[in-house]
């Protein structure tokens, strides 16, 4: 098994869903990044790590704000593998998902840029603006490398166009909980928590929510109806400057993805 089915596995068994913090590379610096991605890895059964991109259209305000924070301080494309190097050195069983825009993967070459994601010990990518019907653009690459591509589905996202989501997908699917850009909401909706009874019973693929998802609460929830995962990115850069309440936090979102 891989480090997304072993986590998946375990987490089960434990009666739980997957907690999984997301961090931008580079935020606030390329060397404070660091201290902050350890700082949620320790509570995360899976980390979701984001490559600061110039022109980020699926994210919102707080992730924009981390992306120009993380290119202000130098980070490119190489100082993010090298700090995800540095991670999995010290986390050998937690599973690594790349969110990075397709502009950065083709600039760096694509059959480069997975073979380097294997060696710093990347698990799966996630190319947002990436249309499945385009697969074909990554898939010999990261089948080579072994790294698993990882797909967005949301509430509206058509009958027909899942499966071939499913077909294409590794790791996991990533189900966004409401169909707009990234950043805190309020409450999970009822539309949300259909699509998660629909999408798994319609693929063993492990869903795992995100994009909106803010709260313990929110966490508890999802939990409750059967999401594998959740995942939680603005809400943690409240704490961009208070490390022991980040801590904190993501103990209490841990604490909350019991079912």
């Amino acid at each position: 098994m891989n480090r997304y089915e072993t986590t998946f596995q375990r987490c089960r068994k434990e009666g739980r869903a997957a907690y999984i913090p997301f961090w931008m590379l580079g935020d606030p610096d390329i060397e404070a990044s660091l201290g902050h991605i350890r700082t949620i890895a320790e509570s995360a059964d899976i980390l979701e790590l984001g490559m600061p991109f110039s022109d980020p259209l699926a994210d919102g305000p707080t992730i924009q704000a981390s992306v120009n924070r993380a290119l202000a301080s130098g980070a490119n494309t190489e100082s993010c593998f090298a700090t995800i190097e540095k991670v999995r050195q010290q986390f050998p069983d937690t599973p690594i998902g790349l969110l990075v825009y397709l502009n950065l993967i083709i600039a760096y070459g694509i059959d480069e840029f997975f073979a380097r994601c294997k060696a710093v010990g990347v698990d799966s990518v996630l190319a947002p603006e990436l249309p499945v019907e385009e697969v074909d653009l990554l898939a010999a690459a990261a089948q080579q490398s072994g790294i698993d591509l990882v797909f967005l589905v949301s509430t509206n996202t058509p009958e027909n166009r899942l499966d071939k989501i499913f077909a294409a997908s590794g790791g996991f699917i990533y189900a966004v909980s409401t169909p707009s850009i990234t950043g805190a909401k309020t409450d999970v909706s009822d539309d949300t928590l259909e699509m998660i009874t629909r999408l798994k019973s319609r693929t063993d693929i492990p869903i795992c929510v995100g994009f909106g998802v803010s709260t313990p609460d929110q966490v508890q929830l999802l939990a409750k109806h059967n999401a594998d995962g959740v995942i939680i990115g603005s809400r943690l850069f409240e704490y961009l400057d208070d490390l022991p309440n980040l801590t904190a936090f993501c103990e209490a979102c841990r604490k909350a993805s019991s079912i």
